[in-house]
């Protein structure tokens, strides 16, 4: 749970780093700009918020890495809630007020996790997991995102370390298999989940986990 908060609060602070002109930049999400991935953020948190406040009484069916499903299908934009999230994005008009609500609302969403029990029950999407491993599901969603936000900002801070790392562990769990090592945890991160597609030498190195990627996760 405290990567939860560390990994949120780079994503925030990198946010809030941003010139008003970078809103305006392609991400590292498909079909999205800077703004609209900002935005996304935003309803991010309001889930973070939601589900923490929505108990569940059965066992938990779901951990940190069952959350995600994986499908075979990069996202291109234009699906129904996606188109929306770019409506949304837009309708702000001033970069800086969506910078604001992300501010106010992500802010709110980090205490919110910081305040609650791990071991609580908690339903979202037809699951029930711990608060703690519905946090630590968001580390990766954090991390991902981070680096889907700078993606064509050079000279924009990385995500922390350590959830780059657990990250990549976690992603490996989702593909059951490792990277290869000699591999960075961003390249690990970007190849294994379609950010960008492996060069002939990566796709060598991969050997049969090639044919498993993209885990394009959901």
């Amino acid at each position: 749970m405290d990567l939860f908060s560390r990994s949120w609060a780079a994503l925030r602070a990198a946010v809030a780093d941003l010139a008003d002109e970078d809103f305006a930049r392609p991400s590292g999400c498909a079909g999205w700009l800077v703004r609209d991935l900002v935005c996304h953020l935003v309803i991010d948190a309001q889930d973070v918020l939601i589900t923490l406040v929505t108990p569940a009484a059965s066992e938990p069916t779901h951990t940190a890495v069952t959350y995600w499903r994986v499908t075979g299908t990069p996202p291109t934009g234009e699906d129904p809630l996606d188109a929306l999230t770019v409506r949304l994005a837009a309708a702000y008009g001033d970069p800086r007020l969506l910078a604001f609500h992300l501010d106010d609302v992500g802010s709110a969403a980090g205490r919110a996790a910081e305040l609650a029990d791990p071991g609580l029950r908690v339903s979202t999407q037809d699951m029930v997991l711990t608060a703690g491993d519905y946090l630590s599901a968001y580390v990766l969603e954090w991390t991902l995102h981070h680096l889907d936000l700078i993606a064509h900002l050079p000279g924009a801070a990385e995500p922390p370390a350590e959830s780059l790392a657990r990250a990549r562990a976690m992603l490996e769990e989702i593909a059951g298999a490792p990277f290869p090592a000699s591999w960075s945890d961003q390249d690990a991160l970007r190849v294994g989940t379609g950010r960008r597609a492996p060069t002939a030498a990566e796709r060598a190195e991969l050997g049969p986990l090639a044919a498993k990627l993209p885990l394009v996760l959901g």
